[in-house]
Protein backbone atom coordinates (compact mmCIF):
# COMPACT_ATOMS: atom_id res chain seq x y z
CA UNK A 1 0.00 0.00 0.00
CA UNK A 2 2.78 2.46 0.93
CA UNK A 3 4.70 1.65 -2.27
CA UNK A 4 1.60 2.40 -4.35
CA UNK A 5 1.22 5.76 -2.63
CA UNK A 6 4.89 6.66 -3.06
CA UNK A 7 4.73 6.02 -6.81
CA UNK A 8 1.37 7.70 -7.26
CA UNK A 9 1.38 10.40 -9.92
CA UNK A 10 0.06 13.66 -8.43
CA UNK A 11 -3.31 14.89 -9.65
CA UNK A 12 -4.20 18.55 -9.52
CA UNK A 13 -7.27 20.74 -9.69
CA UNK A 14 -7.28 24.42 -10.61
CA UNK A 15 -9.59 26.49 -8.42
CA UNK A 16 -10.28 30.17 -7.85
CA UNK A 17 -7.81 31.86 -5.52
CA UNK A 18 -9.32 33.01 -2.23
CA UNK A 19 -7.93 35.46 0.32
CA UNK A 20 -7.21 32.51 2.61
CA UNK A 21 -4.68 31.30 0.00
CA UNK A 22 -2.51 34.44 0.22
CA UNK A 23 -0.05 33.07 2.79
CA UNK A 24 0.61 29.92 0.73
CA UNK A 25 0.79 31.96 -2.48
CA UNK A 26 3.33 34.34 -0.91
CA UNK A 27 5.41 31.39 0.32
CA UNK A 28 5.60 29.91 -3.17
CA UNK A 29 6.31 33.33 -4.68
CA UNK A 30 9.21 33.64 -2.22
CA UNK A 31 10.64 30.32 -3.42
CA UNK A 32 10.48 31.27 -7.09
CA UNK A 33 11.33 35.00 -7.26
CA UNK A 34 14.34 37.04 -6.18
CA UNK A 35 12.04 39.89 -5.06
CA UNK A 36 9.04 38.12 -3.52
CA UNK A 37 5.72 39.67 -2.63
CA UNK A 38 4.27 39.25 0.84
CA UNK A 39 0.87 37.84 1.73
CA UNK A 40 -0.38 41.38 2.44
CA UNK A 41 0.41 42.40 -1.15
CA UNK A 42 -1.46 39.39 -2.51
CA UNK A 43 -4.39 40.05 -0.17
CA UNK A 44 -4.53 43.70 -1.25
CA UNK A 45 -4.45 42.79 -4.94
CA UNK A 46 -7.04 40.05 -4.58
CA UNK A 47 -9.34 42.53 -2.81
CA UNK A 48 -9.61 44.56 -6.03
CA UNK A 49 -12.57 43.61 -8.21
CA UNK A 50 -10.45 43.72 -11.38
CA UNK A 51 -7.98 41.14 -10.02
CA UNK A 52 -8.51 37.39 -10.10
CA UNK A 53 -6.39 34.33 -9.59
CA UNK A 54 -6.26 30.58 -9.48
CA UNK A 55 -4.36 28.06 -7.40
CA UNK A 56 -3.44 24.48 -8.14
CA UNK A 57 -4.15 21.96 -5.40
CA UNK A 58 -3.07 18.33 -5.32
CA UNK A 59 -6.21 16.23 -4.99
CA UNK A 60 -4.69 12.82 -4.30
CA UNK A 61 -2.35 13.67 -1.42
CA UNK A 62 -2.89 12.10 1.99
CA UNK A 63 -1.09 14.90 3.83
CA UNK A 64 -1.44 18.60 3.13
CA UNK A 65 1.29 19.58 0.70
CA UNK A 66 2.68 23.02 -0.14
CA UNK A 67 0.86 24.91 -2.85
CA UNK A 68 2.17 23.60 -6.20
CA UNK A 69 1.19 26.62 -8.30
CA UNK A 70 -0.82 29.81 -8.73
CA UNK A 71 -1.55 32.64 -11.14
CA UNK A 72 -2.73 36.19 -10.48
CA UNK A 73 -4.13 38.45 -13.20
CA UNK A 74 -5.98 41.69 -13.75
CA UNK A 75 -8.54 42.59 -16.43
CA UNK A 76 -9.51 46.21 -17.14
CA UNK A 77 -11.11 47.83 -20.19
CA UNK A 78 -10.69 44.87 -22.51
CA UNK A 79 -7.06 44.18 -21.61
CA UNK A 80 -5.85 41.52 -19.22
CA UNK A 81 -2.42 41.24 -17.65
CA UNK A 82 -0.71 38.37 -15.90
CA UNK A 83 0.61 39.94 -12.70
CA UNK A 84 2.53 36.86 -11.57
CA UNK A 85 2.57 33.10 -11.96
CA UNK A 86 4.61 30.47 -10.16
CA UNK A 87 4.87 26.69 -10.15
CA UNK A 88 6.88 24.72 -7.60
CA UNK A 89 10.19 23.51 -9.01
CA UNK A 90 9.34 19.88 -8.25
CA UNK A 91 5.96 20.26 -9.98
CA UNK A 92 7.50 21.69 -13.15
CA UNK A 93 6.76 19.79 -16.37
CA UNK A 94 3.43 18.56 -14.93
CA UNK A 95 1.39 20.93 -17.10
CA UNK A 96 0.41 23.23 -14.23
CA UNK A 97 1.69 26.40 -15.90
CA UNK A 98 -0.34 25.56 -19.00
CA UNK A 99 -3.48 24.83 -16.98
CA UNK A 100 -3.11 27.98 -14.85
CA UNK A 101 -2.60 30.14 -17.95
CA UNK A 102 -5.64 28.54 -19.64
CA UNK A 103 -7.78 29.27 -16.56
CA UNK A 104 -6.64 32.91 -16.51
CA UNK A 105 -7.28 33.36 -20.25
CA UNK A 106 -10.78 31.85 -19.93
CA UNK A 107 -11.59 34.14 -16.99
CA UNK A 108 -10.24 37.20 -18.80
CA UNK A 109 -12.40 36.39 -21.84
CA UNK A 110 -15.43 35.89 -19.61
CA UNK A 111 -14.79 39.35 -18.14
CA UNK A 112 -14.66 40.91 -21.60
CA UNK A 113 -10.93 40.72 -22.19
CA UNK A 114 -9.84 40.98 -25.80
CA UNK A 115 -6.09 40.65 -25.27
CA UNK A 116 -3.69 39.54 -22.57
CA UNK A 117 -0.23 40.88 -21.74
CA UNK A 118 2.59 39.56 -19.59
CA UNK A 119 6.21 40.32 -18.84
CA UNK A 120 8.85 37.61 -18.64
CA UNK A 121 12.57 37.59 -17.99
CA UNK A 122 14.30 37.04 -21.33
CA UNK A 123 16.46 34.37 -19.66
CA UNK A 124 13.51 32.28 -18.49
CA UNK A 125 13.51 29.81 -21.36
CA UNK A 126 10.92 27.47 -19.83
CA UNK A 127 8.38 30.28 -19.40
CA UNK A 128 9.13 31.69 -22.85
CA UNK A 129 8.51 28.27 -24.38
CA UNK A 130 5.18 27.97 -22.56
CA UNK A 131 4.02 31.45 -23.54
CA UNK A 132 4.95 30.95 -27.18
CA UNK A 133 3.05 27.63 -27.26
CA UNK A 134 0.05 29.50 -25.86
CA UNK A 135 0.24 32.00 -28.73
CA UNK A 136 1.91 34.94 -27.01
CA UNK A 137 4.16 37.11 -29.16
CA UNK A 138 6.82 39.62 -28.17
CA UNK A 139 5.59 43.23 -28.51
CA UNK A 140 8.27 45.07 -26.54
CA UNK A 141 11.19 45.02 -24.11
CA UNK A 142 12.06 46.66 -20.81
CA UNK A 143 15.83 46.85 -20.43
CA UNK A 144 17.22 46.31 -16.92
CA UNK A 145 13.75 45.50 -15.55
CA UNK A 146 14.44 42.42 -13.43
CA UNK A 147 17.05 42.36 -10.68
CA UNK A 148 18.63 38.94 -10.32
CA UNK A 149 19.78 37.41 -7.03
CA UNK A 150 23.39 38.28 -7.93
CA UNK A 151 22.43 41.93 -8.48
CA UNK A 152 22.62 41.81 -12.28
CA UNK A 153 19.79 43.33 -14.29
CA UNK A 154 17.99 41.48 -17.07
CA UNK A 155 15.52 42.42 -19.78
CA UNK A 156 11.80 41.83 -19.51
CA UNK A 157 10.04 40.83 -22.69
CA UNK A 158 6.52 42.21 -23.02
CA UNK A 159 4.29 39.62 -24.68
CA UNK A 160 0.72 39.76 -25.95
CA UNK A 161 -1.96 37.30 -27.04
CA UNK A 162 -5.29 38.11 -28.62
CA UNK A 163 -8.06 36.37 -26.66
CA UNK A 164 -10.95 36.71 -29.11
Amino acid sequence: MLEAYLTLKPEFEIIAMEREDCRDVAALHGERFARPWGDGEFHSLLSQETVFGFVARQTNAILKKPLPGFILARQVAGEAEILTIAVQAKAARAGLGWRLMQAAMREARARGGESMFLEVDNGNTAALGLYRKLGFEKVGERQGYYKQENGALSTALVMKRVLR
